[in-house]
C-alpha cells in the first residue's frame, strides 16, 4: 500500500530543535531567538507539514493539505533552491483527547524519517520549507513496532544513520546516532507534545497548534518526526539534485553493525532484514506544469 494512503488521515507534525547543534548547522539557530523554552534542553517548538482536509463544506484548502509524504521519491520543489537531507524518526501515534483537548499521545510504531528542508532564507514559518507539494518528505513503510515508549524498550537499542548516494558513491550524510540522545525523549518528549499540542500559538517561526487540530477535525493519528539529528562534514555542506538517492536508515544496534547499514541501505531486498527501518527515495526534478 502506498504511504500516502496510509498517511492521508494521519495529522503530520515535526519537533524543532530536539537534537543539540542541528539548529546551528541548518542554518536556523536565529529563526528561534526569540522563541522562549522552558528550559536550555527544550525543543524549540512543533510545526505542522501536513494538514488532512477534513472534508467540512466551506473550508477553503491550504498547501499544508497536500499530502507530502512519499516512501520512494522526493521531487524538488525547485532547481534553484538547496534542498536538504534531514534524517529524523518519525512515530506513528494514537492521538487522545477530551473536551477537543489532547490528553495523550500514545506512539505505536517507530519509522525511518527525511523532513527534507528547502534552506530558504526569509521564510515566516518553518512549514513554508516544509511542504512544496507531493514528495517533498519521506517516511519508511518499513517500521518497528514500540513495544514500551520508556526505557528498556526496543528503541533504548536503535540507531539512525543516513546517506547520499551520488554517482555510484555512498556518502554519509547525518551522523550515526543514538536514539536515545534526543533531548526529550519518552515521556518528557510526549508530555512536551501534549502541552504544546494544546497550548502553542502563533510565534515567530511557529504556528497555532490547536488551531490546526481543531481544522483538521480532530484527528485520531498523527505522525510525528522528533528531530533531525547532526550532519556529518558532506551532508552539511551537500544539497540534493535530480539522480541522486537519499536514504534514511533506523535500526537496532544489538542487531546490526553500521557497516551492516552502509551495505543494507543500498540493497533492493532491505524488506527482508529484521530489525530495522529503510527509507530509500531517488531524488527528482521538479515535476513540468
Amino acid at each position: 500500500m502506498e504511504v500516502a494512503m496510509l498517511w492521508s488521515k494521519t495529522i503530520g507534525f515535526g519537533v524543532a530543535g530536539n537534537f543539540t547543534g542541528h539548529l546551528e548547522q541548518a542554518g536556523e539557530a536565529s529563526d528561534f531567538l526569540n522563541v522562549k523554552v522552558s528550559e536550555a534542553a527544550a525543543p524549540k517548538g512543533i510545526f505542522p507539514f501536513y494538514i488532512p482536509h477534513d472534508g467540512a463544506p466551506g473550508k477553503e484548502s491550504h498547501f499544508l493539505n497536500c499530502m507530502p509524504v512519499s516512501s520512494d521519491k522526493i521531487i524538488l520543489g525547485s532547481l534553484e533552491e538547496n534542498h536538504q537531507i534531514e534524517p529524523e524518526l518519525s512515530l506513528s501515534c494514537e492521538i487522545v483527547y477530551e473536551n477537543e483537548k489532547v490528553t495523550n499521545i500514545i506512539p505505536k510504531l517507530a519509522m525511518a524519517h527525511n523532513d527534507c528542508s528547502i534552506r530558504r532564507a526569509g521564510a515566516k514559518k518553518i512549514s513554508e520549507k516544509k511542504n512544496w507539494g507531493p514528495a517533498s518528505k519521506g517516511t519508511s513503510s518499513q517500521s518497528i513496532a514500540i513495544d514500551k515508549f520508556a526505557e528498556g524498550g526496543v528503541l533504548d537499542r536503535c540507531r539512525l544513520a543516513s546517506f547520499l548516494w551520488r554517482e555510484g558513491t555512498l556518502y554519509p550524510y547525518g551522523l550515526d546516532s543514538e536514539i536515545t540522545g534526543y533531548s526529550y525523549f519518552y515521556q518528557t518528549l510526549v508530555d512536551w507534545l501534549v502541552v504544546r499540542m494544546n497550548t502553542q500559538r502563533d510565534e515567530g517561526p511557529l504556528e497555532d497548534i490547536p488551531r490546526w487540530i481543531s481544522r483538521a477535525g480532530y484527528p485520531k493519528e498523527a505522525l510525528v518526526s522528533v528531530g533531525a539529528t547532526r550532519y556529518t562534514e558532506f551532508g552539511e555542506t551537500h544539497f540534493l539534485r535530480p539522480g541522486d538517492h537519499s536514504v534514511v536508515v533506523l535500526y537496532d544496534g544489538e542487531k546490526w553493525a553500521s557497516d551492516d547499514i552502509s551495505r543494507i541501505a543500498l540493497d533492493p531486498k532491505y524488506t527482508e532484514y529484521q530489525g530495522l527501518s529503510v527509507l530509500n527515495q531517488r531524488v527528482e526534478a521538479p515535476s513540468v506544469k
